[in-house]
């Protein structure tokens, strides 16, 4: 990576996952990134991460998940064999709330534990609270009660550093005037960015040509012209 881009990067700012690959921070999920690090003084017992798909949700709960040892639990494999994993860790992870949970009495009964005992829970979903389909009425208001931490469309910003790491992690070297050239030309999401670079590293490879602003072109084209027979 050369120097300019190298800068790109530092110009973000960086804090340590605790183990895990450093969060990116920018004005879309430093909200979201104060709440969660707020904790153990969190007002509530659980809280509710949510933004669009790779947004850095997992990630936020993975720094929260080895500052605080919680366990970790898709929600769809919610099931009473959690509650003495929540019992034991005193703290909690469900992840994807938007999928369904496999057992919406014990997600119940895991809330109501971790308000009696001080327990911690921290859910992540794409979906706010009040968009979810749950059956149980009791614990559908019990989850639009719960404090929600969002984090909202990726600004330039961090798309521009997302790109860039991306980029890095595959020791990819992108000219800064190729990343501006993706940066105006692909979908605003992080998905897209995590997409992009994955086939430009993957047409990199097979044609042994460098990642150029005409390879960024061929692979921007490509997946417009997908979007549209599939819309078609």
């Amino acid at each position: 990576m050369t120097a300019d881009a190298t800068q790109l990067v530092m110009d973000l700012a960086i804090r340590p996952a605790l183990g895990v690959e450093d969060f990116l921070v920018s004005a879309s999920n430093a909200a979201a990134l104060e709440t969660v690090e707020r904790w153990p003084d969190w007002p509530h017992w659980a809280l509710v991460v949510t933004g669009p798909a790779m947004s850095g949700k997992t990630h936020l709960a993975n720094v929260w998940r080895m500052k605080s040892n919680a366990a970790l639990v898709a929600a769809a494999d919610i099931s009473e064999a959690v509650i003495p994993v929540l019992t034991s860790h005193r703290a909690l992870v469900v992840e994807n709330l938007e999928t369904g949970l496999g057992d919406e009495r014990a997600m119940f009964h895991l809330l109501n534990l971790a308000r009696e005992h001080a327990y911690s829970i921290l859910m992540t979903s794409r979906a706010s609270p009040g968009e979810l389909t749950v059956e149980l009425p009791d614990l559908r208001s019990r989850l639009r009660a719960t404090p929600v931490a969002v984090i909202v469309t990726p600004d330039d910003h961090l798309l521009q550093g997302v790109l860039i790491k991306h980029f890095a992690d595959r020791q990819l070297v992108v000219e800064p005037h190729v990343v501006a050239y993706i940066m105006r030309h692909m979908e605003r999401s992080m998905r897209a960015a995590h997409e992009t670079v994955a086939e430009l590293d993957r047409r990199s490879l097979e044609a042994q040509r460098r990642v150029t602003r005409a390879l960024a072109a061929e692979v921007l084209k490509s997946g417009q012209d997908e979007t549209d027979a599939r819309d078609a």
